[in-house]
């Protein structure tokens, strides 16, 4: 062999070993370079309602991953036509487009064409910069040549329908899709296709939104494409030219109604399931909430009405729970009248709870603890505790008052009193059972006189002990959460927690009625069954003034809670009103919205009823004659107009020689007949009303002397 062929030989074998092993180091590198987890691309959460329709999402970039299964051939066609037409032809790299691109960059002595393929492009995208730089391509062509070895076309050019941005906050072709005609991927006409695939070059100058004009030459451009690639015939490019954009843009908008919810489903996703929020924004989940967006609306509104909050000016400020009594789901919360998202959520918010707190603290753990019973009669008197002297809100005294009266009037005295009798640590026991975790240890917790307060939300789920046979429950905003394979990740298991017995707890549910019906919580109009307890605590500093008022009921199938009131008071910003109004606001909330409502509460099996109260009237009619019976002799019939409530009992006296003796009882009518009297000696008379329920006399009635009366007349 020549020493030229030796030459020419050994330089052909030198070319082959360097492309080996530049081909090596092509390999080498894009292992070095790629990274899979590049690969996991943001995705919007969804929250859906329990009917799978959606509410909103959540998320850092708009997408919604979709297999490239779903979607159409043509669809696909459309970007490979516009973006690289020899994409099933190349391994990663198109020589003709590249060398297209290297003498027009030449001629102009810099970068100005891509001639990139998808391939490419996807390597740009995820791993590199945008930069226009010789050493910025040749990783891109490593990158490239690297992926097409690992994965298949069609994994390729779905990594980059996904990927892509499509403008207006839509990432991935599914959520442009779904803003620019309003349907899934899979349901995408040609035309349709070929509109997508002419946005991601500059999404902003030829968005159809925008720039319709634009948007529509930029479209047939793409058809035109496809015409040339085969993908159409002429005739079918021509006519899909003459169609309209036809858009039907659903664009993403933030609903302010929601923000609370929100933002409370992130901080329990978090907190619950150690899942953060930024994995929340990026992470594709869906997530099943219990919120009724109807409730969820009407109470943000109604919350943007000034005459609702009375205060010295208009910065009053309010929050708001509602929660489905026996999943312990939340339907419904706002946590203050100008509500920002991560801005202060005054449902978590502790306050002074007020009378609210009776119910919880002092009457239910009572009655649980058989030391009283509904109709029990407790001291309603200025007593003083040591230092401690609570009073009246109007300054009224009765001596003696039922329970049941106590709790419907909202009376202090009397709750102080029976709290003394029950025991502060009895009393804390079942409060810290009710999840109320309170560290104060004098009288005045009867009445909600706290270092803290409670919040809205514990406040909710203490009171859902009385709504559902004596069991609290702990609220929750995730019902479930499905991740993007649509495998379940979490799921509610809301804890219940046994505080009162069924018994008790349909007593207090009688009780609480009454407060709405005839009580401190008539304000308003609702029509169904409401039990509910009225609160409000004074500012002292300003005469008449209110610092917290609230409202916290149930129906049959809900509990829920309305708090108002200033973040600060101070002597310029304080409420003018008191529990009167939340009481309205929230029986508005449910009157409004779509929640059905029971007429009537129905008692758990194997619970006593709860009788009507009884109320005596003072008697001043009493009369009497004497007349004549034919065995009866000589007889005294005493008459009084009766009570309409035919259980009460009156019990008869006759008074003689200065003293008195029950000598008989009538029971519901107004008529008493005393026989064989000696008309030569007769007593005075009188009766006294009886309450069967409290073992209660009322006060005496008039006294009369018996006189003669004609037995016709007596007929």
């Amino acid at each position: 062999m020549s020493k030229k062929g030796m030459v020419a030989g050994l330089s052909i074998i030198a070319i082959i070993l360097f492309a080996l092993i530049g081909y090596i180091m092509i390999l080498f590198l894009g292992r070095y370079v790629i990274d899979e987890k590049k690969f996991v691309m943001n995705s919007a959460t969804k929250l859906v309602d329990e009917n799978n329709k959606e509410i909103t999402r959540l998320y850092v970039e708009n997408r919604d991953i979709v297999p490239i299964k779903q979607i159409p051939k043509h669809v696909q066609q459309a970007f490979i036509a516009v973006e690289d037409v020899r994409f099933y032809e190349h391994h990663g790299i198109d020589a003709k487009a590249v060398g297209r691109a290297l003498y027009k960059d030449l001629l102009a002595g810099g970068k100005v064409e891509g001639g990139s393929t998808i391939t490419q492009q996807l390597a740009k995208n995820v791993f590199l910069s945008n930069d226009k730089t010789w050493l910025r391509k040749t990783k891109e062509v490593i990158i490239a040549l690297n992926l097409e070895k690992r994965y298949s076309k069609q994994k390729i050019l779905e990594m980059y329908l996904n990927q892509i941005y499509f403008g207006h906050g839509a990432y991935g072709i599914q959520a442009a899709s779904k803003l620019y005609f309003n349907k899934g991927v899979s349901e995408l006409t040609v035309e349709q296709g070929a509109l997508l695939a002419s946005l991601p070059k500059a999404p902003g100058a030829y968005s159809p939104i925008l720039h319709p004009q634009k948007s529509l030459e930029r479209r047939n451009v793409v058809l035109d494409l496809m015409n040339k690639a085969g993908y159409l015939t002429t005739e079918q490019a021509v006519r899909l030219q003459g169609r309209t954009l036809a858009l039907n843009v659903r664009q993403q908008v933030k609903e302010p109604a929601f923000l609370t919810y929100l933002d409370m489903v992130m901080e329990e996703a978090e907190k619950k399931f150690a899942i953060s929020n930024e994995e929340l924004l990026r992470g594709g989940y869906k997530i099943t909430v219990p919120m009724n967006r109807d409730v969820q609306k009407t109470a943000y509104e109604l919350f943007k009405a000034g005459s609702y909050f009375p205060g010295t000016d208009k910065t009053v400020q309010g929050a708001f729970i509602l929660m489905n009594h026996e999943t312990g789901g939340v339907l419904s919360v706002i946590g203050g009248r100008d509500y920002v998202q991560k801005g202060l959520n005054r449902v978590n918010i502790k306050r002074q709870p007020g009378s609210t707190i009776k119910p919880l603290a002092v009457y239910g753990p009572a009655l649980q603890e058989k030391k009283f019973k509904p109709y029990s009669l407790l001291e309603d008197q200025p007593l003083k505790y040591g230092e401690y002297a609570p009073r009246n809100v109007d300054d009224r005294y009765s001596g003696k008052i039922t329970l049941y009266d106590a709790l419907k009037r909202s009376k202090n005295a009397p709750a102080v009193w029976a709290l003394n009798e029950l025991g502060i640590d009895v009393s804390k026991q079942y409060l810290n059972r009710l999840g109320l975790h309170i560290q104060d240890n004098g009288l005045a917790l009867a009445l909600g006189g706290l270092r803290e307060g409670v919040s809205p939300i514990s406040l909710v789920s203490a009171y859902r002990a009385f709504s559902a046979g004596g069991k609290t429950i702990d609220p929750f905003f995730i019902e479930k959460m499905e991740d993007r394979q649509g495998k379940v990740v979490v799921e509610a298991e809301p804890k219940e927690e046994k505080v009162f017995s069924k018994q008790t707890a349909w007593y207090m549910t009688r009780m609480l009625e009454a407060v709405v019906k005839d009580g401190t919580a008539k304000s308003g109009n609702f029509q169904g069954a409401l039990a509910g307890k009225t609160g409000t605590t004074s500012y002292t500093s300003v005469k008449g003034a209110s610092k917290d008022t609230w409202f916290v009921g149930y129906t049959d199938n809900v509990v829920g809670a309305v708090w108002m009131g200033y973040d600060k008071t101070d002597k310029q910003h304080y409420l003018t009103k008191g529990s009167s109004y939340p009481t309205k606001l929230f029986k508005d909330i449910l009157t409004k919205s779509s929640l059905n409502h029971a007429s009537a509460f129905n008692p758990p099996s194997n619970v006593k009823d709860l009788p009507e109260p009884i109320y005596l009237q003072a008697i001043d009619d009493l009369k009497s004659d004497i007349i004549f019976k034919p065995l009866g002799l000589f007889t005294v019939r005493l008459t009084w107009t009766p009570s309409e409530d035919k259980r009460v009992v009156y019990h008869v006296y006759e008074l003689k020689d200065g003293r008195a003796r029950l000598i008989g009882k009538a029971k519901g009518e107004g008529r008493y007949d005393v026989e064989r009297i000696n008309v030569l000696n007769i007593p005075s008379f009188y009766i006294v009303p009886y309450n069967q329920l409290t073992k209660q006399q009322g006060d005496k009635s008039n006294e009369v002397v018996p006189a003669f009366l004609s037995e016709e007349t007596a007929h």
